[in-house]
């Protein structure tokens, strides 16, 4: 976004959005190779991920504090690995997020309540997609991954919160 001039069309599209987004689901897992635990709030912290996380656990990541995808990626999902549903917590990602784009943070500030988040990257999918999703679940998420962001600013996360773009 830097290289974009404030007063460019392009820029203008690229920050705008429809609506608000709004955290469906938060999940954490404390170790590696266990299930997801569904919680309904829990402590981000600059620098380091969400307490209770194995990537925390870990001191952190940086460029991978949390993972977040789009509600409305999980029927796609399910229809392209060949379920009726797909939970959440199958996909190991942290936060569940609808109604706003999360591929538009890639890059950008963003703030999900008090916590003030920068997208990274895309969260692509990893091997274990397979065993989670069966044969071609690595190809299913493909696309579909969601995001991964770094916590500039901590605080609480709690399921409901909106999601909003930062200006920059």
């Amino acid at each position: 976004m830097a290289t974009l001039s404030p007063d460019s069309e392009l820029y203008r599209l690229m920050t705008q959005f429809p609506r608000r987004g709004q955290v469906r689901w938060i999940g954490l897992r404390p170790a590696r190779d266990v299930d997801m635990t569904p919680v309904e709030s829990v402590q981000a912290v600059a620098g380091k991920g969400l307490e209770g996380d194995r990537y925390m656990a870990n001191n952190g990541s940086g460029k991978r504090g949390i993972t977040l995808i789009q509600a409305e990626h999980l029927p796609t999902i399910a229809a392209l690995s060949g379920h009726d549903a797909v939970p959440p917590a199958l996909l190991r990602r942290n936060v569940v997020v609808s109604g706003i784009p999360l591929i538009a943070f890639k890059g950008r500030r963003f703030r999900i309540g008090d916590v003030l988040l920068e997208g990274t990257d895309s969260c692509d999918p990893c091997s274990r997609m397979e065993a989670a999703l069966g044969p071609g679940g690595y190809n299913a998420m493909r696309g579909h991954g969601g995001l991964c962001a770094r916590i500039l600013e901590g605080g609480t996360l709690h399921v409901g919160d909106e999601v909003v773009a930062v200006p920059d």
